[in-house]
């Protein structure tokens, strides 16, 4: 196999049929030696964050899978933390997708005129390019489509999968009696028919969640939500 793609917590790995290896590392994202999922820098290292992200990874593809949400997922060797996909196209160098259900986070650091620390959302979505020197900027979906990045179309199709992904994701973790705050996607084109699909992964480096008013770490997520 041939490395590809280096990134912040995982590396990509081109495979001789054509599909490809993601690596977890246990690297997560934050400032300062703190976790935080909506940062685009890596904060610190939490030995096991690796595999953790891939058990709920591989626990949530699966189930979007038999329900028919088209994801690039094909399967997972959680003991050496990767997972085998299909290959994907990105929307432009790529986008991510955040579903927010209170307002913390950066929403509260804009918004916070307005909103409340914790005030419930609808599941409010937002776009934000892939763009470390920029700050990984929000863009609407106007100029998404006149920068020919996403049709306006594809946009409606992105914004109904968020939703029912996120929708899912929390009411799955309600069942453990945990809280999820918000949740970032990642989608792209895949297949012969470039169907919009969900890629990169589902864990807990990717949301906040909280449970009796506390913030979870990853690797306590993955453990109360896959405990026996």
């Amino acid at each position: 196999m041939k490395l590809t793609y280096t990134g912040k917590t995982k590396d990509v790995y081109a495979l001789d049929n054509g599909t490809y290896l993601l690596k977890f590392k246990d690297d997560v994202t934050g400032a300062d030696g703190v976790f935080d999922p909506g940062a685009n820098t890596v904060g610190l290292s939490i030995e096991g964050a690796g595999r953790a992200g891939l058990r709920m990874t591989k626990y949530f593809f699966e189930l979007l899978n038999e329900r028919g949400i088209p994801t690039h997922y094909l399967d997972a060797d959680v003991e050496n933390a990767t997972m085998k996909v299909k290959p994907a196209e990105m929307f432009g160098d790529g986008l991510e997708v955040i579903c927010r259900y209170r307002a913390v986070g950066s929403f509260l650091r804009r918004y916070g005129k307005y909103a409340k620390e914790g005030q419930a959302l609808d599941a409010f979505v937002e776009v934000t390019l892939k763009d470390d020197e920029r700050g990984d900027p929000p863009i609407s979906e106007d100029a998404l489509a006149m920068l020919d990045i996403l049709s306006r179309e594809d946009y409606t199709i992105l914004k109904k999968l968020t939703v029912q992904i996120a929708n899912l994701v929390k009411t799955e973790l309600a069942k453990k009696e945990i809280e999820l705050y918000d949740i970032k996607f990642e989608f792209g084109r895949v297949g012969v028919e470039q169907q919009i699909a969900l890629i990169d992964e589902i864990s807990g480096g990717n949301m906040r969640a909280y449970k009796d008013g506390k913030s979870l770490s990853p690797i306590e997520l993955a453990s109360l939500l896959l405990e026996e």
